[in-house]
């Protein structure tokens, strides 16, 4: 499948009312700060988020590289359906965890902290079942993270390493937003819907890739080549069209000739 770039991905079309509709949080529904927790949640976000959620039956999700209790206190007193650590944990909309079993990170963990000894501006994240190395402070040390994780996981196929924004993160081989978005997708509320995907990441082009191909809409966030076909420039940029969505699904819907119930004969 070909990647779009920023001159030839459209805007995304206006969200119809038998969407799935699937999130991802850094960087597409709030910007990206210096450390994971110096994000600002804008006041609106989530009676916008709850407001979509009613008016598409529960079938809106929250795909984060996040832990998902993460995602909870930071969009809180909301719930939403859930994939957290890119698919390790995965939340239904009944409010059934699923979550992978977590493999040995101590000696991953012990390197990363090492590094982080000996390089001030890096950041070393545990998460359940992976290891995040963050280096957005010091981005001159990308080389340097990248090559001590890479050898951190060498022999060990069980683990991979992922690239994403300013971040280095060892987790799970095999596991992908991707394939979390698959999983609710044979699940209701979302089955049988349209699914939608926005995301800005590297880490958000396995989701892309499982939703177009049915049908769905890809929306890339940012610049940068990606599979979606569409495109929204920032955070903001997403919520002013999540807010036309909500105003719009709430308008009265005027049914279609197709819709309409047959007349009984005068």
């Amino acid at each position: 499948m070909s990647k779009s770039s920023d001159s030839n991905a459209q805007l995304p079309p206006p969200l119809g009312r038998d969407a799935a509709l699937f999130l991802d949080f850094d960087g597409t529904l709030v910007g990206l700060a210096p450390t994971p927790e110096a994000i600002e949640i804008p006041p609106a976000l989530v009676p916008l988020l709850s407001d979509l959620r009613d008016q598409l039956g529960g079938a809106l999700a929250v795909v984060s590289g996040r832990q998902i209790d993460s995602i909870d206190r930071f969009l809180a007193p909301l719930r939403l359906p859930a994939a957290g650590e890119h698919g390790v944990q995965r939340r239904n909309a009944e409010g059934h965890m699923q979550e992978q079993r977590a493999p040995d990170l101590v000696p991953i963990l012990d390197i990363a902290n090492e590094l982080a000894r000996v390089h001030d501006g890096l950041l070393v994240e545990r998460k359940h079942a992976a290891i995040a190395l963050h280096y957005r402070l010091a981005p001159q040390l990308e080389v340097v993270c990248r090559d001590a994780m890479s050898r951190a996981i060498a022999g060990r196929p069980q683990l991979e390493l992922m690239h994403g924004k300013f971040v280095f993160e060892v987790k799970p081989a095999g596991i992908n937003k991707g394939i979390a978005i698959d999983a609710f997708m044979r699940e209701a509320p979302f089955a049988g819907r349209t699914p939608v995907f926005a995301g800005d990441d590297t880490t958000d082009e396995s989701g892309f890739a499982i939703v177009q191909p049915r049908g769905g809409i890809a929306i890339k966030v940012g610049s940068g080549p990606s599979l979606a076909l569409h495109r929204l420039e920032s955070p903001r940029a997403v919520y002013e069209w999540l807010v036309q969505a909500r105003d719009m699904l709430a308008a009265p819907h005027t049914p279609t000739k197709t819709e309409e119930s047959p007349r009984s004969p005068g």
